[in-house]
């Protein structure tokens, strides 16, 4: 396993203002003058997320660049925001800071998000990595092999819109807050082997929890509608993606099985790393050396840089 991050003290921070004037949120971890890389963090969570790759993106030159989605930590909030304005907003935030290729690696809830840049953005996106990622849920037509809160919401939600926003305005307040310890103590407990003995580390369990609370920021509505758009379909041709694609998880992952990743097949050239042993917190924790190292092998490498000592990960499928 790694080593835990030290700091959530991110290498730069930024209040980017996109042209219809709304600000997003960035914050930067790993190496400042490394090759791009953009950070899609997962629900609910915010930018300090990408602290859990600093030192794994640092060691190999890599400069990761973390936005908290619309609405969420201290980014306003997009009016009407679905998944196809993600790759726009990905454009505009690599002209905002004179990014003319990058990476993107999607975790959780980032994963929809990576796969429609990858959709969408062939000219600026070189390669994607989606680790543990959400599966296209309405897609599917069953919830079997989510994780059982996340059943319940969705059932909720498609009968309750209404109430089960106003019950994400009553979490707000209550969600700033440091959780109490019993309470991450009996989280942790109910979690598989691969997931509790990394969330074990205090250091990396702060970074979670720091994730979760920042992204309840100013604005009530930010994770409720954040959450919205796993409701709704992709709408997204995968089938037409044409730069490379990995999509890794975990055997244990008990948020989303390994078995609903078939959705990936749809990729033309996708490469599949299904590992054994690994939970949906584990996986990106633990291995996010080999993953970093797999994604920045698999794009183009900018004229006169070398491959990094560690070498790239092999293939799993």
């Amino acid at each position: 396993m790694p080593a835990s991050p030290t700091t959530t003290r991110p290498t730069a921070s930024h209040r980017i203002t996109l042209p219809d004037g709304r600000a997003l949120a960035v914050d930067e971890y790993g190496a400042p003058d490394g090759r791009p890389l953009l950070f899609i963090h997962g629900w609910p969570s915010a930018a300090v997320q990408g602290a859990l790759l600093h030192h794994a993106a640092r060691d190999l030159g890599l400069r990761v660049i973390a936005p908290s989605r619309p609405g969420l930590a201290s980014s306003h909030p997009q009016a009407g925001r679905t998944l196809h304005h993600w790759p726009q907003l990905v454009r505009e935030t690599a002209a905002a800071l004179g990014l003319e290729r990058l990476l993107i690696l999607g975790v959780s809830g980032g994963g929809p998000y990576a796969l429609a840049a990858a959709a969408e953005l062939a000219d600026l996106v070189e390669a994607v990595a989606v680790v543990c990622g959400a599966p296209p849920l309405i897609e599917l037509g069953s919830s079997a092999g989510f994780n059982p809160a996340y059943r319940s919401l969705l059932a909720f939600y498609r009968q309750h819109r209404g109430a089960a926003r106003w019950l994400f305005r009553l979490l707000h307040p209550l969600a700033r807050r440091d959780p109490p310890q019993w309470l991450m103590t009996m989280l942790r407990g109910s979690l598989v082997a691969p997931d509790r003995e990394t969330l074990a580390d205090p250091e990396i369990a702060r970074l979670c929890s720091e994730g979760f609370r920042t992204a309840w920021g100013e604005y009530r509505d930010g994770v409720f509608e954040d959450a919205e758009i796993y409701a709704q379909p992709w709408g997204l041709a995968l089938e037409d993606i044409r730069i490379p694609v990995r999509v890794w998880h975990g055997m244990e992952d008990r948020n989303f099985s390994h078995l609903l990743v078939g959705y990936a097949q749809r990729i033309p050239g996708v490469e599949l790393r299904i590992l054994p042993d690994e939970g949906h917190y584990s996986l990106p924790i633990r291995r996010a050396p080999e993953i970093l190292a797999d994604l920045a092998a698999a794009g183009p490498r900018p004229a006169g840089t070398t491959e990094p000592e560690n070498g790239s990960a092999s293939a799993r499928r």
